[in-house]
């Protein structure tokens, strides 16, 4: 019978649950049991696939085309693991289903309720991925915070399912802030305490209570909590900051939260192989040299919205002893002053990441064309890439007013187009090109070289491609495409032999690095950028 977490969050947003669930994580697998971890997520949307990154943070796809919270690739990257679309719940998703089982009669004669009928399909949609995934032990985190209306539904499930798998089945883990007041310097419990009386309403009493804050807590201030909270001292775990989330876990160890959790499951540890990993974390948090890398996007106002862009690098960095700092820059800001683009020369690489739509896409194109120009190192991805192939074909091959049709229909040249299976596609959510693909890479290019394998699996999340109706023009004035995809139908990467470091791919490689196994062309990139730190007159 497989063992279940429950995570929930109090206070405010943004306190780190999903750091917190990995780190947990982790910690049981390196002891020794199969684990998995599911992110619920109480809005209404049946995916993360329509919403706008500023507000919710990177679309995450999954290998199987799921468009997710952003806190699966926290998962993925912190289990080594890929999961599923099946591993985030949403209302949407709930609702969906219920409502779906009503129409075709499924509940004939019944009322349908929030309880038993909504409370019933997220307990089926836990238990069945425990199931499917054969783990030991799933963790499952509860997005936002206690008292929210959108989440209550989801806290009424885990409360009927310590119920139904009983007490050594179970176990609630609440994650909260004890914030210091500055000038006084005092870390103030109240905040913890409020949102324990808040989750007890519910009906949840939680087990251990995880406590966020800037330093470790007091023996003091552990006592404090627990005479208001009735979780004995021992079973709450200060989780302060530290300077990389892949520290947590030994963190989180030190602190004593496996004790409880082993305690209650009536459960031995295996084994414990840590070594590797504490390798792994120290690596990012060594005095290293520093290299200046600009993301340049419409999404700058919130790094989240390219957080797996951002480990991507920070994994590459970490993996060559490089600290890899980063700066967003606004893609717009080019469009309405060329001259900014020479601000670029102040960076050791420039990277376009994804996107879609008009705005800042010509900035996007000039970057492109500069970094060439200026032979900088430069990594475009996905929107990026079919901008470097618009860039390329204006700039190079002389195709004036060439474009992507996504941003001028009437484009003369449309190096970029619709693909063909979405012609006749009218909804928005879950029809673009998503999930994993096997790429095919051209002997002798860069690329071969980078991967070292003819074969590869990436993920996609794209409803424009490149026209291959121009390649050989493209081919003539020295651009290289060298992967393909769907038996030669789609290109997948762009590069330019000629120049230091200029590639650009259709897939989105951020979504498969991980801590210790950066991905190819991110630490191609990182080393680009580093030796053009080392080598040249510029910064």
């Amino acid at each position: 019978m497989p063992k279940y977490v429950f995570v929930t969050g109090g206070v405010m947003s943004g306190l780190g649950k999903g750091v917190t669930t990995a780190a947990i994580a982790k910690l049981l697998q390196l002891s020794g049991f199969k684990v998995t971890c599911a992110k619920i997520d109480p809005y209404i949307n049946v995916d993360a696939g329509t919403m706008n990154p500023i507000t919710h943070g990177e679309v995450f796809v999954t290998d199987d085309g799921g468009e997710a919270d952003m806190d699966l690739g926290t998962y993925e990257r912190f289990l080594n693991q890929d999961l599923t679309i099946e591993n985030n719940i949403t209302t949407g998703q709930v609702y969906q289903k219920v409502i779906n089982d009503e129409r075709e009669g499924k509940f004939l004669g019944k009322c349908v309720q929030i309880i038993p009928h909504v409370t019933d399909e997220i307990k089926k949609r836990i238990s069945d991925l425990a199931a499917h995934s054969h783990v030991d032990v799933i963790i499952v985190e509860c997005g936002g915070t206690v008292g929210d209306m959108e989440g209550l539904p989801f806290l009424e499930a885990f409360r009927q399912m310590r119920m139904e798998e009983g007490l050594d089945n179970t176990l609630f883990i609440h994650v909260t802030l004890a914030p210091v007041i500055n000038p006084v310097g005092e870390v103030k419990t109240k905040p913890t305490q409020h949102s324990v009386q808040e989750l007890r309403r519910i009906g949840i009493q939680p087990d251990i209570i995880v406590v966020r804050g800037e330093e470790l807590l007091t023996d003091e201030t552990k006592k404090k909590i627990s005479l208001f909270t009735s979780v004995e001292s021992w079973k709450i775990i200060s989780d302060p900051n530290l300077d990389s989330i892949y520290k947590i876990p030994e963190c989180l160890e030190l602190g004593g939260v496996l004790k409880p959790i082993f305690e209650q499951f009536q459960i031995v540890r295996k084994k414990f192989e840590v070594d590797r990993w504490s390798r792994i974390a120290t690596s990012f948090t060594v005095v290293r040299p520093e290299i200046k890398i600009a993301i340049v996007g419409k999404y700058t106002n919130l790094s989240d919205s390219y957080a797996s862009v951002n480990h991507a690098l920070s994994h590459a960095g970490a993996m060559q002893g490089i600290d890899v700092q980063i700066d967003w820059l606004d893609a717009e800001e080019f469009e309405k002053n060329h001259k900014h683009l020479e601000s670029l020369g102040n960076y050791h690489g420039i990277l376009t990441p994804g996107g879609f739509g008009d705005r800042g896409s010509e900035g996007k194109i000039l970057v492109a064309n500069y970094t060439r120009e200026k032979r900088i190192p430069y990594l475009g991805i996905c929107f990026g890439f079919q901008l470097s192939v618009v860039a390329y074909a204006r700039y190079v091959c002389g195709l004036d007013g060439a474009n992507s049709i996504e941003l001028d229909p009437s484009t003369p040249h449309p190096v970029v187009h619709l693909l063909p299976e979405q012609r006749d596609v009218k909804d928005v959510g879950a029809t673009m090109r998503l999930g994993g693909h096997d790429i095919t890479l051209v002997g002798g290019t860069i690329a071969f070289k980078l991967y070292g394998q003819m074969l590869i699996r990436r993920r996609h999340r794209h409803r424009y491609e490149f026209n291959q109706e121009y390649k050989d023009v493209l081919d003539e004035y020295g651009m290289v495409i060298s992967a393909f995809s769907d038996g030669g139908r789609r290109a997948e990467i762009m590069e330019i032999p000629s120049h230091p470091f200029y590639l650009a791919t259709q897939y989105h490689p951020e979504f498969t690095s991980r801590p210790g196994k950066p991905e190819e062309v991110y630490l191609a990139f990182v080393q680009a950028a580093a030796a053009r730190r080392v080598n040249s007159k510029g910064p």
